[in-house]
This record gives structure tokens, sequence and C-alpha cells, in this order.
């Protein structure tokens, strides 16, 4: 793992699903780039002193040249550390799971993902919503045709954590965030509202083809967007609204999926991600339960519990790392590493075509801008 040290919040979150099958094994680390911190935080989880790292270029390097050196990198690092330490492992033939967004600016999003290409390797982007067991049916259900041709997309994720600002009262999880140097050109973008962006786009199996986006920063001095409204516009006729708030009081973590088509609507919600409400026109909704019957293979296949014995965010999560670890493994095995799930690459690449797209609309008056 490279980031994810002492008093990070994601990467504790990354190790709690990576390791929820017994299928990984954390070995190795560049936890901090400062020194102690990297050794002390590798302490804290078990990571032996001689594979604790204040380097990544260090680590991908001697990792590569060990006969028991690591498989894949996990990255956890803010935005703009992405692409530089994932080319210096793709570099040295070592697989990576890489935290959204892909990179801080689209260019280096467009360089990463060709050399991703270039190297066989397995890159996948942990875009996580993506695993929980409902989504995987929604997905299921519009590709067998159950809604019928998609009229509209919905698709809002809303916090409350930045309505005061603590970025400027140095809060560690806010002040990276909100700066420029190292978020990309969008905060609330890049954070949350790329996770909307490829909920939707992984349920529909559609893309937008150009947005009409308005961002707002509603907290004084804080130098990006905290508030995001996009309009999507999607080439076979269907539109959609997509919604990304950090300012919003009383939302700790609200991402919710509403699709509409001309034979029914579907509807999911984040934090209550065991259930989905399906409406086919004319008739009572129908509360489906993950575990639950009426339900095909495409839950059952990532559902670790019967019905009601709830699974939640970590269990979605580490469906993706589930996901993952099959993608190394066939590709170790000469199989290849596509198919499954897994967010690759190009997904990631994808969410960075619409952060761009979405903040040049804006700047441009809200005007519809191309992916």
């Amino acid at each position: 793992m490279v980031g994810g040290g002492r008093d990070a919040f994601i990467g504790a979150v990354h190790r709690m699903a990576a390791r929820l099958d017994d299928r990984t094994e954390l070995v190795a680390g560049a936890l901090s780039s400062d020194p102690e911190r990297a050794r002390l935080s590798a302490a804290d989880i078990g990571i032996g002193a001689d594979r604790a790292y204040s380097s990544f270029a260090e680590m991908a390097e001697r990792e590569a040249g060990r006969p028991d050196g690591i498989e894949a990198v996990i990255i956890v690092t803010p935005n703009h550390l992405h692409a530089p330490v994932a080319k210096a492992f793709l570099a040295a033939g070592i697989d990576v799971i890489c935290d959204k967004p892909l990179s801080a600016t689209l260019a280096e999003a467009e360089e990463l993902a060709a050399l991703a290409r270039a190297s066989g390797l397995v890159f996948a982007v942990t875009f996580n919503n993506t695993g929980y067991a409902m989504v995987r049916e929604a997905r299921a259900m519009v590709a067998a045709g159950q809604l019928g041709t998609l009229r509209v997309v919905r698709v809002e994720y809303i916090q409350d954590w930045l309505t005061q600002p603590i970025d400027a009262d140095g809060q560690k999880q806010a002040e990276w965030r909100t700066d420029p140097e190292r978020a990309g050109r969008s905060a609330c973008l890049a954070d949350i509202g790329v996770h909307a962006f490829n909920l939707a786009q992984f349920v529909t199996g559609m893309a937008p083809e150009a947005v009409a986006a308005d961002l707002t920063t509603f907290v004084p001095g804080r130098r990006l967007d905290d508030n995001a409204h996009v309009l999507l516009r999607y080439a076979d006729g269907a539109r959609g609204v997509l919604i990304a708030s950090q300012v919003s009081p009383g939302s700790g973590n609200r991402l919710a999926l509403k699709l509409y088509g001309d034979k029914a609507g579907l509807e999911w919600l984040g934090h209550e991600p065991e259930i989905m409400r399906f409406t086919p026109f004319g008739e009572p909704t129908r509360i489906l339960v993950r575990g639950g019957p009426g339900l095909g293979p495409a839950s059952a296949d990532v559902s670790r519990m019967p019905s009601e014995h709830l699974e939640g965010y970590i269990e979605g999560f580490a469906n993706l790392y589930r996901d993952a670890v099959d993608a190394i493994l066939r590709r170790r095995s000469g199989e290849g590493a596509s198919g499954g799930h897994v967010p690759s690459v190009e997904d990631g690449l994808l969410g960075m075509r619409f952060i761009e797209a979405a903040v040049n609309s804006s700047l441009a008056g809200s005007a519809w801008t191309r992916l």
C-alpha cells in the first residue's frame, strides 16, 4: 500500500475490504512520505521494518527485485500522487489497484491509461459502489430490459462535512481535497461526484455524451467547488441529472440512483443498500431485498450472508477487491485480465473526462460540453 498511514481515513477502509475474504496479505507499504510516520504506521498494522518504505519509488524498485515481492499495489494517496505512483509500479511490472479519481488532471489520466494498456497489467480503480449486491442486481435488470428503454437517469451524492471552513482550519481530510494543487480542478466532483457518475454508468451501461454543469463554491475563501448540479445528455435520447454536494446539512453520506424507463422505474439508496424499489408502470412498487425472493444470480454471486443478515459498505467494497484479485490471478495464469466487474483504467479515464467537461461547462456559463 502507498498512502493510508496514521490518521488517514480511506486507507483503513481499503485494508478492511481487501482482507475480508482472506485472499490478500499486506506485506509492504510506503504509508507516509515522512520517514518516522511511515515507520510507525507500518508497525501499527504489522508490516515488517524491512518492508516499511518512506518513498514509493524505493518501494517499487526494491519490491520488484525481491523473490517474494508484492504482486499488486494499492494506492490511497491524495489525487495528485495517483499518476506518479501508478506509473512507478506499472514500470516495475506490478499490478495496480488505485483509488479514484484516476489522477489530478485529464492529461495525466490519458497518459496513465495508455501506459496501463501497453503494460498488459491489471489496473483496477476503486469505484467501490459498483460492489454492492443490489447495484449488481440493478445492472442485470437494466441489461435484461426490465425497465425498457431508459429515459431518465437521476443520481446524487450528498454530504454535509464541508459545510463549515474546516479546510481553512487545517482538518487533514478536508485541506487537501480543496487544494487545486493536490485535488485537481474540482473538489466536490473529484471526491464524490465521480462516484455518482460511475454508479450511473455502471448500472445503465451508458455514459453521457455531453454535460451542462453549474459548480458552486459556497464557503467563502474555499479554493474549489463544494456543490455541483450537472445535466446529462445521452446519445440515445435519454436525459439525466447528477447532484453532488458536500455542504448539505443533515446528509452524512447520501448516495441515490433512480432510473426510469418506458416499462418501469427503479430506486436504490446507498444508506439502505440491502433494498431496491422496482415499479413496473401501473403496478404496485415491489420491495426487493438482498438474499430474498425474486432476485437473480447477479446479487447472489456477491452476497455472503442470508437475507436480513445485513451487509453494507465494507462488504460492497470487498466485492470489488474480490473482483480485482480474480483479475490479477487470471492475468498471472496467462488467461488474461479482462472480464468481471472490476472498474478498469478506462472507467477511471471516463470519470476524469466527466470532471473536465463539467468544470469547462461551468466556466462557460453552463454551456453544453462534450465529454
